[in-house]
């Protein structure tokens, strides 16, 4: 279970994507990648070599780094998250094609493209595979993807179809449901959606995609379900206070992802929201906050983490820490 939300300055034009990071255990800590980063696919140990520098949420194992979540130095953003039966993976590659394990998808995007127009131009290109051939099991692997730029464009990358499938995504709420267009009707319950949003013909960096009218329409569900939190965050997202800046727009991230995120239960759950993330295109600065660490890590790509020999994990204290007044 993760969320994914997505905000624009107002007046300094930043973008910014955020997510909750819902798991059974905090994994993922920022780190900077630099260019020319070799790494190896667990699908069939092919060697790639990163073209740009990323900053995320990530960790090391194999012969990869494993992002969820990042911004690379063109200020693309990419996040992968659980997908809920949705994901239709390849089981014989096809050749000439890019051949990856589905969790390797978010940091290839990251590393070898500047936009979201160069990922929709090349996607037919890749194949996530199933591992019945491959040199490391991996099970099947349920993910999709959100990814922005400095466009203002931001789009749902779903592996249900081959090429894989590329959707608009106006809204700038993603949860963990398939079937996207699914969860758009059912939101229409809860929201009036303008004539630019029902025609997709919505420009870029719209602020809002709804009217604001509410009356006649249902109260947003309290359940940590996708699709309840997909409804919840896109009903909040619709009616907050735009943000003026980079600050105000990560600002309002947190507080829109307050709804959604999700508390420790382990006698009901397995997974809580580990960590919340946010990057932002212009600046191509990471915002990362653990589950019970109250400040908020804020790590800005510079000139030496982008051009450095090796990647750089960023140490975290996940324990809550109080300020004392007198």
């Amino acid at each position: 279970m993760c969320t994914s939300v997505f905000q624009i300055g107002q007046q300094d034009g930043a973008h910014v994507l955020a997510r909750t990071m819902d798991w059974p255990r905090l994994g993922a800590k920022p780190v900077a990648v630099p260019r020319s980063f070799h790494w190896q696919s667990v699908f069939d140990n092919h060697e790639f070599i990163s073209q740009y520098a990323v900053l995320g949420s990530g960790s090391q194992h194999d012969h990869e780094i494993d992002i969820s979540d990042g911004v690379n130095e063109y200020g693309l953003a990419v996040q992968k998250l659980t997908f809920t039966n949705g994901s239709n993976l390849t089981v014989e590659p096809t050749s000439d094609k890019v051949h990856l394990a589905p969790f390797e998808l978010s940091y290839y995007l990251l590393s070898t493209f500047k936009s979201v127009e160069e990922i929709i131009s090349h996607i037919d290109q890749i194949e996530l595979m199933a591992d019945n051939y491959s040199l490391t099991k991996y099970g099947h692997s349920e993910l999709h993807f959100a990814a922005s730029d400095s466009t203002g464009r931001i789009v749902v990358i779903e592996p249900v179809t081959q090429p894989i499938e590329v959707i608009d995504n106006p809204l700038g709420i993603v949860t963990n449901s398939n079937h996207f267009q699914r969860q758009i009707d059912r939101l229409g319950d809860y929201v009036d959606f303008t004539s630019d949003f029902n025609n997709r013909t919505v420009p870029l960096n719209a602020p809002r995609v709804t009217t604001g009218k509410v009356s006649g329409k249902m109260t947003p569900p309290g359940s940590y379900t996708p699709g309840s939190r997909f409804i919840r965050a896109a009903y909040l997202k619709e009616r907050i206070d735009l943000p003026d800046n980079e600050a105000d727009a990560v600002d309002n991230c947190w507080h829109i992802l307050d709804s959604v995120n999700v508390p420790k239960s382990s006698e009901h759950q397995p997974t809580y929201s580990v960590y919340r993330a946010a990057v932002c295109s212009e600046s191509r600065t990471l915002y990362y906050q653990s589950y019970s660490e109250k400040q908020i890590i804020k790590i800005k790509l510079t000139s030496e983490m982008i051009t450095a020999e090796t990647p750089r994990f960023f140490e975290i204290n996940d324990k809550i820490n109080f300020v004392e007044m007198n």
